[in-house]
C-alpha cells in the first residue's frame, strides 16, 4: 500500500527562481537541509530535469517523488505554466518525465497546494498564497486540497490579472511602498469573496509586507511548505493536518 511503502520523499519545489529540493520523512520532517539552485532559463522540460537531476545526485536514497510545479498541473500533465513559458510545457507529462529520469514513482501538483499541503492547520477553509516570481494559491477544507483554481489569471483591473498586478516583476517596477498598498487591496478581495478561517503567505516576496495584518492571517516560510511533498503520499489516509509553519513576521 502506498501509504506505509514509502518512507523517504524527494521532495521538489520548482520556481520562477530557484528550483528547491529536501528529503522528507512520511511524517514531513526534513532529513537534510533543502539545497536549491537557480531555475534555469529558457525553462525547458529538458533543462529542468538536467538542473534536477544534478541538483539531487549527491541526495540520500528516496523512495518516491514530490514536486510542486508554478502552473495548472492535471494528473501530473502539466496544462500551464505563465511564469516559465507555457508554449514549452503545454501538456507535458512530468510525472512522467520525472519518473522515468529519477527511477522513482513520482507526484506533480501546483507549488502552491503542496505548499498548502505543508502548513495548513486542518481547521476550516484555508487559503495559502504564495508572492513570488507570480501569485500562487491553494484552497483547502479541513486539510485536504480543493481543485485548484489559477486565481491568478483572474482580471483584478481592467486591464491586469494578479500576476500583472502584484507579481515580482510589477513590484521591482512601482517599488515596495505601492506594491504594499496593492497587497492590502488583494487580501481585502480575498476576505470579501472567500471569507476564510485562515490565511497563509508564503513565497520569497512575503517578507516584503511592511503593514500589520490580521490575526488569522500567518506569514510562513518557503522550508515549511516543501514539507507538502510528504502529504501527498498519503491523501486518502486524510490525516489530521498539525501546525507545522515557522512564522518569519
Amino acid at each position: 500500500m502506498e501509504t506505509t511503502s514509502y518512507q523517504n520523499i524527494l521532495s521538489i519545489d520548482i520556481g520562477g527562481s530557484h528550483v528547491k529540493a529536501t528529503i522528507l520523512n512520511r511524517d514531513g520532517v526534513l532529513t537534510m537541509e533543502y539545497q536549491r539552485v537557480e531555475t534555469p532559463k529558457p525553462t525547458t522540460p529538458e533543462k529542468l530535469l538536467e538542473t534536477i537531476q544534478g541538483l539531487t545526485k549527491n541526495f540520500p536514497v528516496f523512495d518516491c517523488i514530490s514536486v510542486g510545479f508554478p502552473g495548472y498541473v492535471k494528473n501530473g500533465v502539466v496544462i500551464t505554466a505563465p511564469n516559465l513559458d507555457t508554449s514549452l510545457w503545454h501538456n507535458v507529462d512530468l510525472k512522467k518525465l520525472l519518473s522515468d529520469t529519477l527511477g522513482k514513482p513520482a507526484k506533480v501538483v501546483n507549488d502552491a497546494d503542496m505548499q498548502g499541503l505543508g502548513v495548513v492547520n486542518g481547521k476550516g477553509f484555508e487559503i495559502v498564497v504564495t508572492l513570488g516570481t507570480g501569485f500562487g494559491t491553494a484552497l483547502l477544507m479541513d486539510g485536504n486540497l480543493l481543485p485548484h483554481l489559477e486565481i491568478a489569471h483572474h482580471p483584478i483591473t481592467k486591464s491586469k490579472d494578479y500576476d500583472q498586478y502584484i507579481g515580482e516583476k510589477v513590484m521591482l517596477e512601482i517599488g515596495d511602498k505601492k506594491w504594499n498598498k496593492r497587497i492590502k487591496r488583494v487580501l481585502e478581495i480575498l476576505q470579501t469573496v472567500f471569507n476564510y478561517d485562515h490565511l497563509y503567505i508564503g513565497g520569497g516576496n512575503a517578507k516584503k509586507i511592511n503593514f500589520d495584518l490580521d490575526s488569522n492571517i500567518t506569514i510562513i516560510s518557503n522550508k515549511d511548505g516543501i514539507k507538502g511533498g510528504a502529504r501527498l503520499w498519503r491523501t486518502e489516509e486524510r490525516p489530521q493536518v498539525k501546525a507545522n509553519y515557522t512564522s518569519i513576521q
